[in-house]
């Protein structure tokens, strides 16, 4: 997968789906062998365990603020696509905030306002692991969208570590949805926040994501922000 590939992705078909879900699968995004590659990066990577911060019991493997090729460009090209939907879900929740159109703009906004911890990583877990339900939305400049990819193979490489989202509607029970991804399947999804429309206009919807216990072997996955932390 290139840039030049993210650019003839159906996008009009992706954003439909974003407002109607609050994702949207991308089935195939990397071949088997790519996607077993970039799992490999964690080696050389900084390990923060997902247990100290009550979140899970499991791995997160820290990616550098300079990602490596080919992420780096896969990040820009994906948000100049994403960036008109972000913008159109500000508008519809009645906020000033506009994104700029390149990556490295927005960029310049978060460090300027003391952002500059990246969070895009890869997660491993080994079996019993587990990511509970979170959100990566600590700042003033978040984008409300995010890529997820698998590295490794469910049924082949490990059992259970399903990848979850829960999305909560005012006045309704909160609604559940399991991404069926397969190795090099990614999805597109919500951070925290979308407009849902509703009889009297749009209104906001609360998501997370989190993936179940795996019940055998070792599930490797992808998530790349477009926003670093405080």
């Amino acid at each position: 997968m290139d840039a030049p590939i993210i650019d003839r992705l159906d996008w009009p078909a992706i954003a439909a789906r974003l407002d109607a879900e609050g994702y949207a699968l991308l089935p195939r995004w990397l071949a088997a062998e790519q996607a077993r590659a970039l799992g490999r990066l964690a080696t050389g990577l900084r390990r923060a365990p997902l247990a100290s911060g009550r979140l899970g019991q499991g791995g997160l493997h820290y990616l550098p603020a300079e990602l490596p090729a080919p992420l780096a460009a896969w990040r820009e090209a994906l948000y100049r696509h994403l960036a008109p939907i972000a913008n159109a879900w500000s508008a519809r929740l009645d906020s000033a905030y506009r994104y700029p159109g390149e990556l490295a703009g927005f960029l310049q906004r978060g460090q300027q306002a003391g952002q500059a911890h990246a969070l895009s990583h890869l997660n491993q877990l080994d079996e019993d692991g587990y990511v509970a339900l979170h959100q990566r939305n600590d700042g003033e400049h978040v984008f409300p969208l995010q890529l997820i990819a698998l590295l490794s193979e469910p049924g082949e490489d490990f059992t259970g570590g399903e990848f979850v989202m829960t999305e909560q509607r005012p006045r309704m029970q909160s609604r559940p949805m399991v991404l069926p991804l397969r190795l090099g399947d990614a999805a597109l999804i919500a951070t925290a926040h979308r407009p849902v429309r509703g009889a009297s206009g749009d209104y906001r919807a609360n998501l997370k994501h989190a993936i179940s216990r795996v019940r055998s072997g070792k599930r490797v996955g992808l998530e790349l922000s477009f926003h670093d932390a405080p």
